[in-house]
C-alpha cells in the first residue's frame, strides 16, 4: 500500500499505470501520520511542500515512529539543499516532479516492493 498526501499526483493517475497498486491520500500532515500508522505502508510519497505544513517534518514524524517504512520526497524543486533537507530528515529518494518520468517512479516503486518482499522472505524461519 503506498500512500500520497495530498498535493501529489493524483491517486487515479498511479492507479491508472499500476493498477496493482493501492493508493491512498491524505489532506493534512496528521491525517497521513494516522493513515501511516494505521496501514503500515509499503511506500510513502511526500510532497515537500503541503498546504500549510512541510512535508520534511511530516518525513520527520513518520521517520521517529516508522524507521523501516521508504519515504519518497516529491518536489517541483529540484535543488541540492531541498535534496540534502529531505535526506537529513530520513527520505530514502528524492524525485522531481518535472524530471521524473511515471515509468521512472514506478521502477522505483516496483524496488521498493521487491526489496520488502525479499527481506520478508528472509524473516520465515
Amino acid at each position: 500500500m503506498t500512500t500520497l498526501p495530498s498535493g501529489t499526483p493524483s491517486g487515479n493517475t498511479c492507479a491508472s499505470y499500476a493498477p496493482g497498486i493501492e493508493v491512498l491520500e491524505a489532506g493534512s500532515l496528521r491525517e497521513a501520520l494516522e493513515k501511516v500508522t494505521e496501514t503500515s505502508p509499503d511506500l510513502v510519497f511526500i510532497d515537500i511542500e503541503l498546504a500549510g505544513e512541510s512535508g520534511l517534518e511530516l518525513t520527520r514524524k513518520i521517520r521517529e515512529h516508522h524507521a523501516d517504512t521508504p519515504i519518497a520526497i516529491l518536489t517541483n524543486y529540484d535543488l541540492l539543499e531541498y535534496r540534502q533537507a529531505a535526506e537529513r530528515a530520513g527520505a530514502n529518494f528524492f524525485l522531481s516532479k518535472g524530471a521524473s518520468s511515471m515509468e521512472e517512479i514506478l521502477a522505483m516503486v516496483d524496488s521498493v516492493s521487491f526489496e520488502r518482499q525479499r527481506q520478508g522472505e528472509l524473516k520465515i524461519p
